[in-house]
């Protein structure tokens, strides 16, 4: 499994680590992402995602069946 969200599609991204010398050493910004289980209540079932931050925001402002519906259309979700 992918560090990868399922709902806004972020992955990590890679950068340096840069001293007070300034040497530098390549490095990864990972996601913050969480497990999380969902009711979907349309459905009558849970679905668990792997979401970031951003997308716990979203699904709370959106509701849980938009954000599925929408991240089917653009391939992120099965």
């Amino acid at each position: 499994m992918s560090k990868v969200c399922e709902i806004t599609g972020k992955r990590a991204m890679f950068g340096n680590n840069v001293s007070f010398s300034i040497n530098k050493t390549r490095r990864r910004f990972d996601v913050n992402l969480s497990k999380k289980r969902f009711f979907i209540p349309e459905e009558d079932r849970w679905v668990t995602l792997k979401v970031s931050a951003k997308g716990l925001k979203i699904i709370n402002k959106k509701g849980i069946a938009a954000v599925l519906k929408e991240a089917k259309a653009q391939g992120l979700v099965k």
